[in-house]
């Protein structure tokens, strides 16, 4: 949610996400395939899913996907004065491979991520200033954390480098049937373990001082994730690869790649609440009986269902946020109760009240980006200037003055704290969210597989909640659910893979 905000610290840290190449490769021979697919969820994971599905499938299958609100789900805009904005998935790493790739084959345009100098905050002071001098940065990093940005430039991409591998399989049509068998074919043991430590721990045991976690760390995990550094650390890791400086966004906004994945599907988007998910068993055209799910979903005040061979869930089954029933069968439901994370995302169009935060002068301030420490008493998470999502819409961006905000915050501002953040501000408009997990180690992550068939996206989120890795689920889902469906076991949960592959390079 907060990516944007982080990537000024990118100048600090410079990491990258490596990815491994696409494609796919044949296996056995398919049987014949399914007459219909549902997917409930257009958000990117849903709509990877259905681009991916259409691909290995081919073109007989039909496509359905249910969405009952704004296709993009949490990749999403506010439209104010007649400009949009990002309020939810904000940023891509340029070695984002899946997201390249959507972006390229749907002839979409890209845009740099806002830039500006940042500032950290804990609620007295600013503790670090960015300069726009690059070495004078450096000089003032070694001056206060010595040679910890450096080190921790190594952590992240010890991590990363092992995580690249997940492309490589995927690349080869191989796919897992759990997040921690994903892991675990990623990077062992060890790997697994990053979802049983905090991010504190595993810092401190590598010998990170507290200043340099309070003051660097920490609020890169507050503006990206809305928690402390007792997440795992996994997610960590993957929120540390958000501070790079080459970041960028899809031109008109994130949403429209789940729009144009879509489209290139060739799938039917249906306006409509899903109720219930029922297993029954039907007499198809063949005359043979066969297990099939009957979907239930509300458009407007009416009540229609449908029958699919297969059923992808890509919308989060936590209750208080999916509303759907399993009917017939024994589903894993004891594992959807896990916490999502409450965020407000607010809009403010007005001029910063410098003061706050130092005793320069206004317009000597200079700042675009503050973000904020745990130890810091104050309600926001980060505070930058925001551009619309069109390039031919955006200012240039300058300190002082008058400029669109977009702050992170646990809970709604009151006028009394815009008024402090504010000298004075033309509105001030919010989006709510339920954003992701709240991360609380050691974390299990809910089964892919739920029944025969019926399968879920969303229990990625748990290891990491990004774009990126909502596609890698969608992919996977789409690979599970084809070799399910003709019987590769031996694309499925595969050991030693690594080593398997390299061998035949």
């Amino acid at each position: 949610m907060g990516r944007a905000v982080a990537a000024r610290v990118g100048s600090l840290f410079r990491l990258g996400l490596l990815l491994g190449g696409l494609g796919s490769l044949a296996s056995a021979e398919p049987r014949a395939p399914p007459d219909r697919i549902a997917i409930i969820g257009a958000g990117i994971g849903g709509t990877s899913s259905a681009y991916y599905l259409r691909k290995k499938f081919g073109n007989d299958v039909k496509i359905d996907v249910f969405e009952r609100e704004e296709v993009g789900g949490r990749l999403a805009t506010l439209k104010v004065q007649g400009h949009e904005y990002e309020v939810g998935g904000s940023v891509i790493h340029p070695l984002n491979l899946h997201m390249k790739r959507f972006v390229k084959e749907l002839g979409l345009s890209t845009v740099p991520v806002s830039g500006g100098l940042m500032g950290v905050y804990n609620g007295k002071t600013l503790v670090f200033e960015e300069s726009s001098w690059f070495i004078i940065n450096m000089i003032k990093l070694v001056w206060r954390y010595g040679f910890q940005s450096l080190r921790m430039h190594m952590w992240v991409e010890d991590l990363l480098d092992k995580f690249m591998r997940v492309y490589r399989y995927q690349s080869h049509d191989y796919a897992f049937s759990s997040v921690e068998k994903l892991m675990h074919a990623i990077g062992g043991d060890d790997y697994v373990g990053l979802l049983n430590h905090t991010l504190r721990e595993s810092l401190q045991r590598a010998g990170f001082s507290e200043t340099f976690l309070n003051e660097m760390v920490a609020p890169i995990m507050r503006v990206n994730f809305g928690q402390s550094m007792d997440l795992n650390a996994f997610v960590g890791a993957v929120s540390l690869t958000a501070a790079d400086s080459n970041l960028w966004a899809v031109e008109g906004g994130n949403k429209v790649v789940c729009s144009g994945l879509l489209q290139a599907a060739n799938s039917n988007l249906i306006f409509g609440s899903v109720m219930s998910i029922e297993e029954k068993t039907r007499t198809k055209q063949t005359g043979n009986p066969t297990k099939m799910y009957e979907v239930t979903y509300k458009t407007g005040s009416e009540t229609h269902s449908d029958f699919y061979d297969i059923v992808l869930v890509a919308t989060p089954l936590n209750q208080r946020m999916s509303g759907i029933t399993f009917l017939n069968f024994d589903s894993p439901i004891e594992e959807f109760q896990e916490p999502y994370q409450h965020l407000v995302t607010t809009l403010v169009k007005g001029e910063l009240n410098a003061t706050l935060f130092s005793s320069r002068s206004q317009d000597q301030f200079g700042l675009s980006v503050i973000l904020v420490t745990d130890n810091s008493d104050m309600f926001i998470n980060s505070l930058s200037i925001v551009s619309p999502v069109k390039e031919k819409e955006r200012p240039a961006l300058a300190g002082g003055g008058t400029h669109v905000w977009k702050t992170f915050s646990r809970d709604v501002l009151t006028k009394e704290q815009i008024s402090k953040l504010f000298l004075s501000y033309d509105y001030a408009v919010r989006k709510t969210w339920l954003s992701y997990p709240h991360y609380q180690p050691p974390q299990k992550c809910p089964s892919i597989i739920l029944h025969d068939r019926l399968y879920y996206l969303n229990g990625i989120e748990f290891a990491a909640s990004c774009m990126e890795m909502s596609a890698i689920a969608g992919y996977n889902a789409a690979l599970l659910a084809y070799h399910r469906w003709n019987g590769n076991a031996d694309m499925i949960d595969q050991d030693g893979l690594y080593e398997k592959l390299k061998t035949e390079l």
